[in-house]
């Protein structure tokens, strides 16, 4: 048997190095909060409730059980709830906030910003940090501040704004648009695309490639023309291997601050509103329409040409066959709204055990 071990020594590299540390003052006032005590602490790391470390920055769980608790006594500061700030361990800071996990979030994002988007590949042995080893047509626009990965491509008339990284194999094909502080991951590929400001796109993602258009020809399926764009809005992030296709005629359309995870298929001439949440392995059938605020499960299937109105969610799984009104939640497959399925499940359960018992007592 082959066993393989990873060794953590000193020497391993920390990957992430917070910057700049922070104190608790300057942490309650990221985060509209209040500091209960220690506020000498200066604090340059974070740590979960289940594996502590010493002199990090934790956050319990409104309620939380007093065992868990009690293990975040070695950290340097712990963010909490108001209704809970007598039950932590007298000896860390304590900094009151409403929401702890948003305001651990909101401080992670602070201290670690290189971690926000794929890692960058250096090449600091006399190697440009323009274009090291990279394929750049001339006819290129790319705007100081930009870092051009090794072995990224970068065809006529694209264009890369300042303060973006497109990452080591990438692909920008020709006119494709990739706006201001954008990262593009490692091996993603970008055509017919136009891309806006602050957009995070993972490693192996595949954007505006042809949609899956066919018709019945003589004995055969005869492939449709896509002709369309795909359009990413500000703040938009598409995870590792997720696949965006143009449209046929008309654009795809991936609203501002939308969060796309990985394996995710988004057909042709779907439009996607403001800051949804599309969890892995979901598939968004052709021309979709998905309002602002919705979000879908691990797995979710949409029929083609569904209408999702604001505000829905959908959970993990389900098979979405017809429009949802705004606001609802739909479960199953077919999914349904959520109290009509958990009614329909209840009385499979009591036919069930009527069955059972008719058997037993037979």
């Amino acid at each position: 048997m082959c066993r393989a071990e990873f060794l953590v020594s000193a020497s391993s590299p920390n990957f992430l190095e917070s910057s700049p540390a922070l104190g608790v003052d300057d942490i309650a006032s990221l985060c509209d909060g209040r500091v209960a005590g220690g506020s000498e602490v200066v604090i340059s790391a974070l740590c979960s409730m289940e594996h502590p470390k010493a002199g990090a920055l934790a956050f319990a769980q409104p309620k939380a059980k007093d065992a868990d608790l009690a293990r975040l006594s070695m950290v340097g500061a712990i963010l909490c709830v108001e209704a809970d700030l007598d039950r932590m361990p007298a000896e860390p800071a304590k900094i009151v906030v409403d929401k702890p996990h948003r305001a651990f979030a909101s401080i992670g994002r602070h201290l670690f910003p290189a971690s926000l988007g794929p890692s960058p590949v250096s090449l600091s042995d006399g190697a440009s940090d323009r274009f090291p080893d990279a394929r750049v047509s001339t006819l290129a626009e790319i705007e100081d501040g930009a870092v051009i990965g090794p072995g990224a491509v970068i065809g006529d008339h694209a264009a890369v704004g300042r303060g973006s990284m497109i990452g080591a194999n990438a692909v920008i094909a020709d006119s494709t648009q990739i706006g201001r502080d954008c990262r593009i991951g490692a091996n993603a590929v970008l055509q017919y695309a136009l891309v806006g400001n602050r957009v995070i796109i993972h490693g192996g993602a595949q954007i505006g490639q042809d949609g899956f258009g066919f018709v019945p020809g003589d004995g055969a399926l005869e492939r449709v023309p896509q002709l369309g764009r795909v359009i990413i809005q500000d703040g938009v992030e598409i995870g590792s291997n997720a696949t965006i296709d143009r449209g046929a005629l008309d654009d795809t359309v991936i609203g501002e601050g939308t969060k796309i995870d990985n394996l995710v298929q988004i057909a042709h001439n779907v439009r996607i509103g403001r800051h949804c949440v599309i969890a892995a392995q979901s598939g968004v059938s052709g021309s979709v329409v998905i309002g602002d605020g919705c979000m879908l499960g691990g797995g979710v299937g949409i029929a083609d040409h569904v209408t999702i109105g604001s505000g829905v969610q959908i959970g993990a799984a389900s098979g979405v066959m017809h429009d949802i009104p705004d606001g609802e939640r739909w479960v199953g497959s077919p999914a349904m709204p959520v109290k009509q399925f958990f009614r329909q499940v209840a009385a499979l359960r009591k036919l069930s055990a009527t069955d059972k018992k008719r058997k037993n007592s037979d």
